[in-house]
């Protein structure tokens, strides 16, 4: 296809899809909203009967916790914050709020990168020396290469995920157990935070629809250490390590570093910055380590120099 049409499609596409989930599923989630609200408020009451089960069992093995008396301190606070859930509900929505500018921004500039990329790319490169011409559509080439690598691992790394999980979930007797492997594969797109949520929602689901069974629960938190496991140190490798071929150790220590030094963003676009400054890093030291090709860049502008004399009648 052409690039025009190409654009065209894939903006069709998302427009229908903004359409069927205005017009079809949104009516459907109103409707159901008084349901969502009391299955919350269920599984985070049997989460809360699940944390006072553990820490009662602590307590009867480890006198001083008893002592102190955690499990009750421990579960009043936590009803206390269910209990007033609706307070902690603005700042979500403040900081949702925030991302709305950006989220309605992506698709037109989608859709101009998609339409508009090869003239964008030409702007780009005529603005270089004619001597490092070659190396600029080089280095735009990696830099879209590197990119376009980095999302592709990452769906690599979410059908991994997904099919671990859903697994490990089916293997445990949990309902819907795609559906929640799903989840949680796509939650995980923020390293160690969204692994977090994730993980909290399956315990909650395991302790509220297995109230008998405290195993149940317990089993859910070694899955997702496992996973976790898994994925530090096999799938994200493999998959975007790979594809923007960095060492596993660099892997985890700049989602490490990025989430240290911009927080929820940092750790978001800590590998794909990262693959973009290797090779804008890589090709500019190419340029300068490349001895002839500098020789015609100082040439270039010693005849610049001399034509714009002559224009001049400056001898």
């Amino acid at each position: 296809m052409q690039r025009h049409s190409a654009a065209n499609v894939v903006m069709a596409g998302f427009l229908v899809a903004i359409g069927v989930l205005a017009l079809v599923v949104l009516p459907n989630s109103f409707q159901h909203m008084v349901d969502w609200k009391a299955a919350t408020e269920r599984y985070l009451t049997g989460g809360v009967a699940f944390l006072d089960r553990t820490l009662r069992s602590i307590e009867h093995s480890w006198p001083y916790f008893a002592q102190a008396h955690v499990a009750d301190k421990a579960t009043a606070k936590l009803n206390e914050i269910t209990g007033n859930a609706q307070q902690y509900l603005e700042p979500v929505a403040l900081a949702v709020a925030s991302w709305l500018p950006s989220i309605f921004l992506t698709p037109f500039l989608a859709f101009f990168f998609l339409r508009d990329g090869g003239r964008l790319r030409h702007m780009l490169a005529s603005a270089v020396p004619n001597a490092f011409f070659e190396k600029t559509l080089f280095l735009i080439h990696e830099v879209d290469r590197t990119t376009r690598s980095y999302f592709v691992g990452l769906m690599k790394l979410t059908l991994l995920d997904t099919l671990t999980l859903a697994l490990g979930l089916w293997l445990m007797g949990m309902p819907a157990p795609l559906w929640l492997g799903l989840l949680c594969a796509v939650l995980s797109w923020l390293p160690y935070f969204g692994s977090v949520v994730g993980g909290l929602l399956v315990v909650l689901v395991a302790a509220t629809d297995f109230p008998n069974s405290s195993t149940m629960a317990y089993t859910a938190i070694g899955l997702f250490a496992v996973v976790r496991m898994l994925d530090d140190f096999v799938y994200m490798p493999i998959t975007i390590g790979k594809s923007l071929h960095m060492h596993p150790v660099v892997t985890v220590m700049m989602l490490v570093i990025g989430g240290e030094v911009a927080g929820v963003s940092g750790l978001m676009l800590a590998l794909p910055l990262l693959g973009v400054v290797m090779v804008v890093g890589q090709t500019i030291g190419k340029v300068v380590k490349d001895e002839r090709l500098m020789a015609r860049y100082h040439h270039a502008r010693q005849l610049r120099a001399a034509q714009a004399r002559a224009d001049l009648g400056i001898t």
